[in-house]
C-alpha cells in the first residue's frame, strides 16, 4: 500500500450536512440538499430529496423517485457499477455493497489514493440484491453501526426457520425497502407453508425490486377479511410505525426483524436478521481491503481504535 503520508488527512470530513470531499466539492449521503450529492443507496438516513445533481446506481435512482416524486433530483447521472466517472477532479466508481438492490460502495482515486466509502454493506448471501465486491484501497471509510465485540450476528437463514415453530398469524415488523423484500424471498424459500401479506405502503417498493428484476415468490397485499379467517401460517409484514402502533394487536405473534437487541425485547420471538455488518464482518472486511488507515462513520468506532492500536490508523470522523 501507499506510504500513509500521501494519503490526505482530511480528503473527507463530517460536516452537520454530511460527509464532504473537498478536492472533488461532493457530498457523500448528505442530510441536506446539495449541488453534487453521491449516493450510496437508497434508505432515507442516506438518501434525501431535491439535491441538484445525484451520482447513484439505477435501482437507488428509481427507488429514489418512487419517494420523493417530482423533489428526488434535479438530475440522476445513473453510474453502473464499476464504471469510472470524474467529479470535479476526484475518480469515482461504484462497488456492490451488498445492503440492498441497488446498494454501492463509493471507490474515490485521488493523487494516486484510493478511498472506499462503504456506505451501509453486509457479506451474508442475500438473492434479493447484487453481492458485495472487495477492492483493496489506502483507506477504508467504513460504518460502524455494529462495530463491538459483543455483536455478532446469527445465521439469517436459521433465524427465519424459527417461523416455522410459530403456528399462530404472525405480524412481522421490518423496514419497508430492502429488509421486507429479502424477508419475503427467505421466506418463500425457507417457510413456504407460510403465507405473505404486506402492508400497502410496501408494496410499491415490492413491486419495484421484481420490475428490475428480482424474483421474490408470492405476496398478496393485505386483506383484514382474510387474516381473520384463517388462523393459522399467515404472515403480515408492515413498517415500524405499524408494528409499533399495533402493539395491543392480539391473536398474533409479534416479531420485529432487526439485529438491534433493544428492539427485541418486548416481542414475543427474537429475530436476529441486520443488513449490516457485525464486529467480525468489519475485521474481515479490513483485512480484504488492507487499508493504511482506517475512518469510521455512521456509528461508534472507538472499539476498533483499541483492538489495532498500534498496528493500524484509526480515525473517528463523527
Amino acid at each position: 500500500m501507499l506510504n500513509s503520508k500521501e494519503i490526505i488527512a482530511d480528503f473527507i470530513v463530517q460536516t452537520k450536512i454530511g460527509l464532504f470531499c473537498a478536492e472533488g466539492n461532493f457530498y457523500l449521503d448528505p442530510k441536506e440538499p446539495v449541488v453534487d450529492a453521491v449516493i450510496s443507496h437508497a434508505h432515507g438516513d442516506h438518501a434525501i430529496g431535491n439535491n441538484q445533481n445525484v451520482y447513484c446506481t439505477k435501482p437507488t435512482a428509481v427507488f429514489m423517485q418512487h419517494r420523493y416524486k417530482k423533489f428526488a433530483a434535479g438530475q440522476f447521472l445513473i453510474k453502473a457499477y464499476h464504471h469510472k466517472f470524474n467529479l470535479n477532479g476526484v475518480e469515482i466508481s461504484f462497488i456492490p455493497a451488498g445492503h440492498m438492490l441497488g446498494s454501492a460502495m463509493v471507490l474515490m482515486c485521488f493523487k494516486g489514493v484510493k478511498y472506499l466509502y462503504t456506505g451501509d454493506y453486509k457479506l451474508e448471501a442475500d438473492d434479493t440484491c447484487e453481492p458485495i465486491e472487495f477492492v483493496e484501497a489506502d483507506v477504508l471509510i467504513t460504518e460502524t453501526t455494529f462495530a463491538d465485540p459483543e455483536t455478532e450476528h446469527p445465521d439469517a437463514l436459521q433465524e427465519i426457520k424459527k417461523l416455522n415453530e410459530v403456528s399462530s398469524n404472525i405480524m412481522l415488523g421490518a423496514y419497508a425497502l430492502g429488509k421486507t423484500q429479502r424477508l419475503i424471498a427467505m421466506i418463500n424459500q425457507h417457510c413456504p407453508q407460510k403465507r405473505i401479506l404486506l402492508h400497502h405502503s410496501i408494496v410499491p417498493f415490492t413491486k419495484i425490486y421484481e420490475q428490475l428484476g428480482v424474483n421474490l415468490g408470492k405476496y398478496e397485499v393485505y386483506d383484514r377479511k382474510v387474516m381473520k379467517t384463517n388462523q393459522t401460517d399467515m404472515i403480515y409484514i408492515v413498517p415500524p410505525m405499524v408494528f409499533n402502533s399495533y402493539f395491543k394487536a392480539v391473536n398474533v405473534v409479534r416479531v420485529f426483524a432487526t439485529g438491534w437487541k433493544k428492539l427485541q425485547q418486548n416481542n414475543q420471538i427474537q429475530l436476529y436478521i441486520s443488513d449490516h455488518v457485525d464486529w467480525k464482518a468489519i475485521i474481515k472486511t479490513i483485512e480484504i481491503v488492507k487499508p493504511t488507515e482506517v475512518w469510521t462513520t455512521h456509528g461508534s468506532g472507538t472499539q476498533l481504535q483499541s483492538y489495532f492500536k498500534p498496528k493500524l490508523v484509526v480515525k473517528l470522523l463523527n
